[in-house]
């Protein structure tokens, strides 16, 4: 007779250890119940940090958009769903493997083919694609729709920066270069780091709130990706392509971003930050942009001393090079070379198409106008213990044919 099943040895379960079966009965339940409480704690501990989560670095950031709002809702939608289909499977089939389990004595049942399971397992993930599809699709009709813009701006990507130009609407001609303005000093760990660290950038591409704005996106050398999470906002830029997005900021603040395609090296050093400011304040910002470039308006054709050339040059070059290349003109070797006593710096033509075409990690140039690219050639020529010399704005604009 099975000892398991037996009342009359007095060892009447495995468990027992001969306290009678009430007693062997809690004791075999033991393992289920503490199984139980285990698995609501930790459903109970997922629950609770469910809500700090949202506002987790690991969460998609604040939408500052409807658009960015409608894919938050979106993104919460599809997942609650996935979690729900996870729930359920998963569910049926540990309760199936646990209720149906060899030591209950269950036998398999041999069957196939059922119509109606296979009608109802078809039907009902179909329905749920229907109901992932319609929101889904809604929202990528909106992301298409750059139409009616109030702003119109072409980035172009460059290693490693960002270009604006602003080419319709308010603001029309501004241009400038997007720069990371994060010091090399906390880069390399010689100063502490600040909370916008390797975010903030020397000029912020500015747009006035509750306006559409279209972006353009284009490329100089490699593929790049222009996007800001909290706008709602991602398009890629190709070399020789021009590809288009759009948002409507509509919170007054500073948004940030960085380009999502790898690059190069200094990939990870190429942010983006868009501050949206009132209408009024834009008009302001509009008006003070155009006599800035009014005032830097300069003539290439015209004979520039060097004593001219040296001064502007070593604003362009604190601004653009020194980063790379050391406010020493030491660099940092072999990534960036030395520009005091290099042979490329007094070869003057080889100087000139380096700057203007770039080599190796060493980035084009040609969104600098011809006249900061001669003030900084003969900045670099006349300083760091170079023998001299100079490069005038028109030796560029001839080069550029």
């Amino acid at each position: 007779m099975n000892t398991l099943a037996s009342s009359d040895t007095g060892n009447t379960d495995v468990f027992n250890k001969g306290e009678g079966n009430e007693a062997g009965m809690n004791r075999s339940c033991l393992p289920l119940n503490r199984l139980q409480r285990i698995a609501f704690g930790s459903l109970t501990l997922a629950a609770t940090n469910a809500g700090a989560a949202i506002t987790s670095r690991y969460n998609l950031p604040p939408p500052g958009s409807a658009l960015a709002q409608e894919m938050y809702e979106l993104h919460d939608f599809m997942l609650i769903i996935c979690g729900a289909i996870f729930v359920l499977v998963f569910g049926v089939m540990f309760y199936s493997i646990w209720k149906h389990r060899r030591s209950k004595g269950a036998v398999a049942a041999n069957w196939h083919e059922n119509t109606t399971v296979e009608i109802v397992w078809t039907v009902i993930p179909f329905i749920i694609i229907i109901l992932m599809a319609l929101p889904a699709t809604r929202t990528i009709v909106a992301m298409k729709d750059t139409g009616n813009a109030d702003v119109t701006v072409k980035a172009t990507g460059y290693q490693w920066q960002w270009g604006y130009d602003y080419i319709r609407g308010e603001g029309e001609g501004i241009g400038f270069l997007s720069q990371l303005a994060t010091p090399r000093s906390q880069i390399e760990g010689d100063e502490a780091k600040t909370p916008y660290y390797l975010s903030e950038v020397t000029q912020p591409l500015v747009v006035p709130v509750n306006r559409k704005v279209r972006v353009i996106t284009t490329s100089n050398d490699v593929i790049h990706s222009w996007g800001v999470p909290a706008l709602g906002v991602k398009q890629d830029a190709i070399p020789g392509f021009t590809r288009d997005a759009w948002f409507r900021g509509d919170q007054i603040g500073t948004f940030y971003g960085r380009c999502y395609e790898l690059c190069g090296k200094d990939h990870a050093f190429m942010p983006i930050a868009v501050q949206v400011v009132s209408a009024e304040d834009y008009t302001k910002w509009v008006a003070s942009r155009r006599e800035a470039m009014a005032a830097l308006a300069d003539d290439p054709a015209k004979a520039w001393t060097q004593t001219e050339l040296v001064a502007r040059g070593e604003k362009v070059y604190a601004a653009n090079c020194q980063a790379c290349h050391q406010p020493t003109g030491l660099g940092a070797p072999p990534a960036f070379p030395a520009v005091a006593g290099s042979k490329v710096v007094a070869n003057t033509p080889e100087l000139v198409q380096i700057l203007l075409n770039g080599r190796n990690a060493m980035p084009s140039w040609k969104g600098l106008s011809d006249v900061e690219l001669g003030a900084v050639a003969t900045h670099v020529k006349s300083s760091f213990g170079n023998k001299g010399g100079i490069v005038q704005p028109a030796d560029f604009r001839a080069a550029r044919k």
